[in-house]
């Protein structure tokens, strides 16, 4: 397995299951065209661009250059790179008959062919020299009123709200968006905030 310091966003959940196989990144998914209603998504990438990179890895047919092509306008260039896979023809294996272009997409590139991408994309691969700052934990949500006692859903939506995340976020979602985003430091920071 690969680890990667950005993000990644691909199209949909077989996409998404590949390159889980793959790399150790966040990866997130745009439901296809979903991501042109999903104001929450799509502000949540701004924000996880904004703090770690983000790296577009759609589909080579035309979808997939609207769907990137999206998320080019909607998020300032210098947070993005772009991951490319060859056009190669034929069908993914859970599939009957090929896509509209008859290309392969993301869920059917091998992984010589994906890593090769993201190499080629710029992809931070993370190795010794990259310092790893401490996980927030789920003990630390409950340290912070955020889970496991009675106010913890009234927290945490007030916590969502202050910090622009999408409201219907379950707890482990959330825990992942703020480890994401902030330190430990950060959140009691914006949590001491929040109560006052």
């Amino acid at each position: 397995m690969v680890k990667i310091q950005e993000a990644i966003v691909v199209e949909g959940r077989y996409d998404k299951n590949t390159l889980r196989q793959i790399v150790d990144a966040p990866i997130f998914e745009t439901a296809g065209f979903g991501i042109f209603k999903d104001k929450a998504q799509l502000a949540l990438l701004r924000k996880v661009a904004q703090k770690r990179g983000l790296i577009v890895f759609t589909d080579s047919d035309g979808a997939g250059f609207v769907i990137r092509n999206h998320l080019k306008s909607a998020i300032p260039a210098k947070y993005l790179k772009h991951a490319y896979i060859p056009d190669i023809p034929g069908k993914e294996k859970r599939k009957s008959s090929p896509g509209k272009e008859g290309k392969l997409g993301v869920e059917g590139m091998s992984r010589e062919i994906i890593l090769d991408a993201l190499r080629k994309a710029g992809a931070t691969i993370e190795g010794a020299d990259v310092p790893r700052k401490r996980d927030i934990t789920k003990q630390d949500l409950f340290d912070l009123g955020l889970s496991g006692t009675p106010d913890a859903a009234a927290n945490r939506q007030r916590l969502l709200k202050k910090l622009d995340l999408p409201e219907h976020m379950s707890p482990n979602a959330m825990l992942e968006a703020l480890n994401l985003l902030y330190s430990l430091e950060e959140l009691e920071k914006v949590v001491n905030r929040v109560e006052r």
